[in-house]
């Protein structure tokens, strides 16, 4: 099966390391061109489901600009630079709870969206956590550290309280992973 191919690209919008827009004229694998494909360029990212060493999950309660009230999410964050997405992972696991991993897996590399670019979210799951020392988020959002159950975290994804496309994503994948 043949790709589409860029033809070219323009930049119509710079807002620095957070978000360009460009303009692409792409060829359809027909021959077809067409002249205005709109392409985001947003960072890579990483999310964590964390399991604790006594089988806890690590979530946070918070709130994000993009979503109405009050969400549980995982740990997450972007890629700094070249960093590599596990080395990323773990960062931000330190950074936002304080913990460190006895081991990790990984569930996976994914578009966000796969028509307009948007980046790639990188998803782990880090298991047998301990807290090691203090969180030193530098996150904007004001966030509430929670442990949960498996049965608790079920219900959660049920009720649709990760509200984030990537976030019930990654809960559902990481509850697979540990049938």
């Amino acid at each position: 099966m043949k790709t589409w191919e860029t033809v070219e690209r323009r930049t119509i919008l710079d807002r620095g390391k957070f978000l360009v827009v460009e303009s692409h004229a792409v060829r359809l694998p027909d021959g077809r061109v067409i002249e205005d494909w709109p392409w985001l360029i947003t960072p890579d990212y990483v999310n964590v489901v964390a399991v604790t060493e006594e089988g806890k999950f690590l979530f946070f309660r918070q709130t994000k600009y993009a979503v109405e009230g009050v969400v549980l999410a995982p740990v997450g964050g972007y890629i700094d630079g070249v960093e590599e997405p596990l080395a990323a992972a773990r960062r931000e696991l330190l950074e936002e709870t304080g913990h460190q991993a006895a081991a990790w897996v990984d569930l996976g590399r994914y578009a966000v969206d796969g028509n307009r670019g948007a980046g790639t979210a990188h998803l782990f799951l880090a298991l047998g956590t301990k807290k090691v020392g203090e969180p030193q988020s530098d996150d904007l959002e004001h966030q509430q550290l929670v442990m949960l159950n498996r049965s608790e975290v079920e219900a959660a994804l049920s009720s649709g309280e990760f509200r984030v496309l990537a976030w019930g994503a990654i809960v559902a994948l990481a509850l697979h992973c540990l049938r």
